[in-house]
């Protein structure tokens, strides 16, 4: 058994293979094997991700990141899934497919990187969308060259010290803008084809925090300042709503204000970036969070 160094956290303690197998778990609270909470057809991702016939998604659980707000907290830190075996994984992928999804959606799926790994050892007849907080490990993400056609990061912090308050990780922006090139450098610049489905690409994602709104600047700021018109995609989400342990954060214990939302509205539009979304505040509501119910595991 190897030490675990997969994520940044770098825990370097020998990681149970199974939930009930001898060994230690990390940070992320789960062992080698993937633990799923729910599989199936998701149609509230970006219009080029959920297209006409929506996404196939596969929600893992646990998580490196401890963020206090988490829209899923119930299975990144409270562990709620199955444990399934890769061939099972696999088979998941096929049945979703099956269905006519536009990709294959992994979310949360870092800390089970080897195992996603040896799961898209054949490639899959639709591109594989890697679903991500964005805090990765560069040497881990390059198991995965090759074998994901889109990465999906978040870039929630430029403020390390809102990362390490909100989601108790340290030097997030360093290790997220760094995870963010290498994924650049393995897809190359995005690719939409003639039905406005993305094919391959990066399109990173933020989520704007109440009462963070310099954050949020700072990261839109960054995505200007690194990537040319035609490179990367950008998604600026406005659905935030308190979840998780949010209520013992008062400051971020609500939903945006109007003011906020047309603050970092009208930086985006002045920030020259072009390729993108726009979430209306409308999208800040508990019904778009998926049931986790073990479905389609």
């Amino acid at each position: 058994m190897s030490l675990c160094n997969l994520c940044p956290r770098a825990c370097n303690i020998q990681r149970r293979e199974t939930q009930n197998s001898n060994g230690q778990l990390g940070i992320c609270g789960m062992g080698q094997l993937p633990v799923v909470a729910r599989a199936g057809i998701h149609n509230w991702e970006e219009p080029c991700i959920s297209g006409t016939r929506g996404s196939g998604t596969v929600f893992f659980s646990g998580c490196s990141l401890k963020c206090c707000f988490c829209q899923n907290y119930s299975i990144s830190t409270q562990g709620h899934g199955k444990e399934v075996p890769i061939a099972r994984l696999r088979e998941i992928y096929q049945e979703l497919i099956e269905q006519g999804v536009h990709n294959i959606n992994l979310v949360t799926p870092s800390h089970f990187i080897e195992a996603v790994s040896e799961s898209l050892s054949e490639p899959l007849p639709v591109p594989v969308v890697y679903n991500s907080s964005g805090y990765e490990s560069v040497n881990a993400l390059k198991l995965l060259e090759g074998k994901v056609q889109i990465y999906l990061p978040d870039l929630k912090y430029s403020d390390n010290t809102c990362a390490l308050r909100y989601s108790k990780t340290p030097g997030y922006y360093e290790t997220a803008t760094a995870a963010i090139r290498e994924m650049h450098r393995q897809v190359g610049n995005y690719y939409i084809n003639s039905n406005g489905i993305l094919q391959s690409g990066v399109m990173i994602r933020h989520m704007v925090l109440p009462n963070n709104i310099d954050n949020t600047l700072g990261v839109i700021d960054w995505v200007a300042d690194n990537f040319k018109k035609g490179e990367v995609l950008f998604s600026l989400m406005c659905q935030y709503v308190p979840c998780g342990k949010a209520a013992d954060y008062p400051e971020i214990n609500r939903v945006l204000t109007p003011e906020e939302y047309e603050r970092v509205e009208s930086y985006l539009f002045y920030s020259g970036i072009e390729d993108g979304f726009l979430q209306e505040q409308e999208a800040a509501s508990s019904e778009f969070i998926p049931d986790f119910d073990l479905s389609g595991v």
